[in-house]
């Protein structure tokens, strides 16, 4: 075992790197170079081995900064749900399946410099848990990494996360797991509070030799079963995937590369000890002998980019059961709401300050919020709901205000 929290006080890493393209993800010899096999998620068989988890670890990165959002410090450690961060949730999850299986998953923390010693002092706080945390220290990303090559905005993408990964092979601690048993890590990416270490995917991975899975999830649920059925028969074009989940850009595209991925450590230590692979090329995916997408559920899918996305995460649209994210069953639509809220809610600080409560969103299709608007306790929000009031005009919502398919731009509109 690796000894816990042995590495707390000492930072090991290198320094980021961009990522190359993926040329190919093909499930078997003689997939199409330009196509991807993706495997809808209900079509996983669940976990047929308990023993399965004890080969498993968790690499996630806390080196997003929550400044955009007024908060200072790694965006991790911001509330996402009833006082849970979303270190939290994850570290809930690992918890829960070690308890349930008997496993010891281990859970890696990849940092930058300037959220290291913040994730430090927090670790604390798990220092009588059964599980084994280890924080490593990377350098910074420079500003023009992009999630696109060169070749263009049609080349899928996986996330560079999946390269920083490979900075643990510097220290030795990819032979020291293997010699654990591990065989396979999945890599969170550090904006989606979703994420789900998941023993149905991992189980996919070990029946069917996968060596490489990212995580993706279709722009437009409701047309999935329709895009499935198409004469493709589950392989898509690279040019069917992007890795920018914003609205605007997804438009045009069948899937959204998460940037969650799954990797077989045996897979790495073969590649890494030939020239093959090197620190800046783990997402390329054509180096693996086997490598799919799997099609997961929007509540596996939740970045946390602005108070828009807080909203949604802070609402009765979703709670949370052993650190897992669960939607309610009361939300009819596939997909969840649309919201967007002005400047004068960009801050953390803004935002709570603004809402009294928590509006209910279960039946709420969009909302978009522009002026200096206050939102008063139990207010409850369906349908289509646009607020614009002038500047210097503010606007009161009353506490118990239902708002329907309403566009409000003065009091007398509520």
């Amino acid at each position: 075992m690796l000894e816990k929290k042995k590495d707390r006080e000492k930072g090991i890493g290198t320094k980021a790197t961009s990522e190359d393209k993926v040329e190919s993800a093909g499930e078997s010899e003689g997939t199409a170079s330009d196509e991807v096999l993706v495997v809808p998620y209900d079509n996983l068989a669940p976990l047929s081995d308990d023993n399965l988890l004890d080969k498993l670890v968790v690499v996630k990165f806390d080196e997003a900064s929550g400044k955009n959002m007024g908060f200072n410090g790694p965006k991790s450690l911001m509330e996402v749900k009833n006082g849970s961060t979303h270190l939290d949730l994850i570290v809930n999850q690992i918890q829960s399946l070690n308890s349930k299986y008997g496993c010891n998953i281990p859970l890696f923390l990849m940092n930058s410099k300037r959220t290291h010693n913040d994730i430090l002092k927090v670790l604390e706080k798990y220092s009588s848990s059964d599980i084994d945390i280890h924080p490593f220290e990377l350098g910074e990303q420079t500003k023009d990494e992009s999630i696109f090559s060169e070749g263009g905005e049609d080349e899928w993408q996986s996330s560079n996360h999946g390269a920083q990964f490979l900075s643990l092979v510097n220290g030795g601690t990819l032979d020291v797991l293997l010699s654990q048993g591990k065989e396979y890590a999945f890599v969170v990416n550090p904006d989606n509070v979703g994420s789900v270490v998941d023993p149905n995917i991992l189980n996919h991975l070990a029946q069917n030799s996968i060596e490489y899975c990212s995580e993706v999830m279709p722009t437009n649920s409701t047309g999935l079963i329709n895009v499935m059925a198409s004469s493709l028969h589950g392989k898509f074009k690279l040019e069917d995937f992007t890795s920018d989940n914003t609205q605007k850009f997804v438009k045009g595209f069948k899937f959204i590369d998460t940037r969650n991925l799954w990797l077989n450590l045996k897979a790495i230590k073969r590649l890494v000890g030939t020239s093959v692979l090197g620190l800046d090329s783990l997402s390329n995916s054509k180096l693996f002998q086997k490598s799919v997408g799997v099609s997961i559920p929007q509540s596996h899918f939740l970045p946390l980019n602005s108070t828009s996305d807080l909203l949604l995460l802070q609402s009765d649209l979703y709670t949370f059961k052993e650190g897992i994210l669960v939607r309610n069953d009361k939300r009819v639509s596939p997909s969840d709401p649309h919201i967007t809220l002005g400047p004068k809610f960009k801050k953390i600080s803004d935002f709570k300050t603004r809402f009294k409560t928590i509006p209910s969103i279960v039946k709420l299709d969009s909302l978009e919020v522009e002026g200096d608007v206050w939102f008063g306790a139990d207010v409850i929000l369906k349908g289509k709901v646009i607020i614009d009031v002038d500047p210097g005009q503010p606007l009161r919502i009353p506490d118990g205000a239902v708002l329907e398919d309403k566009e409000i731009d003065s009091p007398s509109d509520i």
